[in-house]
């Protein structure tokens, strides 16, 4: 990679994260192609992007960002997840792998600041927005349907007993 690429990566790799609203590092050391390749294919799948990197590229791309808290894990082979959309399916995904490919190591993340492994795990086990979109619409939608129910009970029961009486008189 010559001058001119390198730059070019930089500019790119600063573009990409300029409006990310989730990073994550992880080593990627020891696992296939072919588990790479299916990792991606999930990233994809979950609207978020995986990409391997070379460190020295995306320590200048994030230099004089909030992002640049994360220098310090930029050593040894890095990956890196981000989304742009939802914060959490990329940590449900690189936990997934980290449980299923063993030498697979997430180092960290920035999401509202710099967030250790242990946080990542914790982030993954948290509802996703569109799970969470759909729980508060149900509950949005619970109150109407329980005054619906209530104000129709009373003229239900009132006809219910009607009919009884009916039937007892013939």
């Amino acid at each position: 990679m010559n001058r001119n690429e390198k730059q070019q990566e930089v500019e790119f790799l600063r573009e990409a994260l300029l409006d990310v609203n989730a990073l994550f590092l992880a080593d990627y050391r020891g696992i296939t192609v072919e588990e790479a390749n299916t990792m991606r294919r999930e990233f994809r799948e979950k609207d978020c992007s995986y990409k391997v990197i070379k460190n020295s590229l995306l320590k200048r791309a994030i230099k004089d960002t909030p992002l640049e808290e994360l220098s310090d894990l930029l050593s040894g082979p890095t990956a890196m997840a981000y989304s742009k959309g939802d914060p959490i399916q990329p940590a449900k995904v690189l936990v997934k792998y980290e449980k299923e490919y063993k030498p697979f190591k997430i180092k960290g993340a920035f999401f509202e600041g710099y967030r250790t492994p242990e946080e990542v795990i914790s982030l993954s086990k948290m509802p996703g927005k569109d799970e969470l979109r759909s729980k508060l619409l149900a509950t949005m939608l619970a109150a109407p349907q329980n005054l619906l129910r209530l104000l129709l009970a009373a003229p239900q029961r009132f006809l219910m007993v009607i009919d009884a009486r009916k039937r007892d008189l013939e």
